[in-house]
């Protein structure tokens, strides 16, 4: 049977027996209906052009033809895609042209095979750091505007300019109600924690999270027909229940806790509303396929077997988002290309150098052991020979 090498951060190098990927059995397969339990997008990465100038500063250069592939592999497995995030690496080397191209190519995507899809809508096209609190709504309101041109949905990022520009609650209430009112369709807010985004320590006015999720409520109850959900990206799970339960009923939580999003979208047995959260999530794009099969489970009342199926990829998801835990963005295109859905290790800005060997080792295991190797022979041969032409010997 083939292996995976190991290498640890002393530099010993062990081998792990290759695991039976679920996604080959029967208990893992593509749903032949829609996901009904829960609402769940998976927040896909983009993969550039292998001879474009992936250096940090450069524009981004896109391999088109990979990048909407894995939208349609997720598509396939029942799921969402949530587009254009900082998964897709928005402030961390996908430039404003290059978000436009994706919004636009992924939703005429969408639109051929019916598949569900939102992108982030923020002020990121605009040049300078720091601007009035006049200009990041107008900032907003021209991704809003091209965005629901494309017909895609929309989730209203956190946005860096309101956050050096706010100076208290109030002038999120405002800057926040002027995008809404002009919204032609319900949104998604995003509430990004400092781990993500440094600056965006304080977002909604305050550092303490129950006077912050006062304000974002009172965004919600002033607009209610224009919020679907809140997309709540904490790491902390007691947070994001505690906000759940607060939500108006018209209101969804989307977990964006990449930490703990199992027990968060299983909820409580009851299944009644508010007593679970649906997702919208980074992690799922690593494993499109134990997300939906646990999704399935569910929905046939099997938390049990949710649970053996999702359960094990949490510590994977773990290591890919660990501290700097903006740097996740690695991990998912790392498990991307071992998964076979990209030709190489690549990524916009340099980014895929921004894990270690050691980190990106561990990685493989835990990815082993969670069964989310789709071509399990395929993902060892790329990471034995990335360790090799690396100077590991085997």
């Amino acid at each position: 049977m083939s292996h995976f090498l190991l290498l640890g951060a002393d530099g010993a190098v062990t081998r792990a027996a290759v695991e039976a990927s679920p996604a080959h059995g029967l208990q893992v397969a593509k749903p032949t209906a829609p996901l009904t339990s829960r609402v769940a997008y998976a927040a896909a990465h983009v993969v550039p052009k292998i001879h474009a100038d992936n250096t940090p500063g450069q524009p981004a250069d896109i391999d088109w033809d990979a990048t909407l592939a894995f939208r349609h592999h997720v598509w396939s497995w029942g799921l969402g895609v949530a587009d254009a995030m900082d998964t897709a690496q928005r402030n961390m080397g996908l430039d404003p042209v290059a978000v436009r191209e994706l919004i636009a190519r992924s939703a005429a995507e969408a639109r051929s095979v019916g598949g569900a899809l939102v992108v982030g809508v923020n002020t990121d096209h605009l040049e300078a750091e720091n601007v009035p609190l006049a200009e990041v709504t107008a900032a907003y309101l021209d991704q809003l505007a091209f965005t629901e041109d494309q017909g895609a949905g929309v989730v209203l990022m956190a946005s860096r300019h309101l956050a050096r520009a706010a100076s208290g609650p109030d002038d999120y209430r405002r800057v926040y109600g002027d995008v809404l009112e002009r919204a032609q369709t319900p949104v998604v807010l995003h509430w990004l924690g400092e781990a993500f985004d440094p600056v965006l320590r304080g977002y909604f006015g305050s550092t303490d999270v129950g006077a912050a999720a006062s304000v974002l409520i009172d965004i919600i109850e002033a607009h209610p027909d224009k919020v679907q959900g809140v997309k709540m990206s904490l790491l902390d799970a007691a947070s994001e229940i505690a906000v759940r339960e607060r939500l108006p009923h018209t209101a969804r939580m989307f977990t964006g806790d990449d930490f703990n999003y199992v027990s968060l979208i299983a909820g409580d047995e009851s299944g009644a509303a508010g007593s679970y959260s649906d997702a919208l999530l980074g992690a799922f794009a690593a494993v499109a396929p134990l997300a939906s099969a646990a999704i399935q489970r569910l929905d046939a009342g099997d938390r049990a077997g949710y649970q053996a199926i999702l359960g094990p990829s949490e510590a994977l998801s773990r290591q890919v988002f660990a501290a700097p835990t903006f740097f996740y963005k690695t991990g998912v295109a790392f498990l991307s290309w071992l998964n076979g859905h990209q030709p190489g290790f690549q990524m916009v800005g340099g980014l895929h150098s921004a894990r270690s060997l050691p980190h990106l080792s561990e990685i493989v295991r835990l990815a082993n052991a969670a069964g989310a190797f789709e071509d399990p022979e395929l993902a060892a041969s790329r990471w034995n020979a990335f360790l090799n032409v690396s100077g590991v010997a085997a």
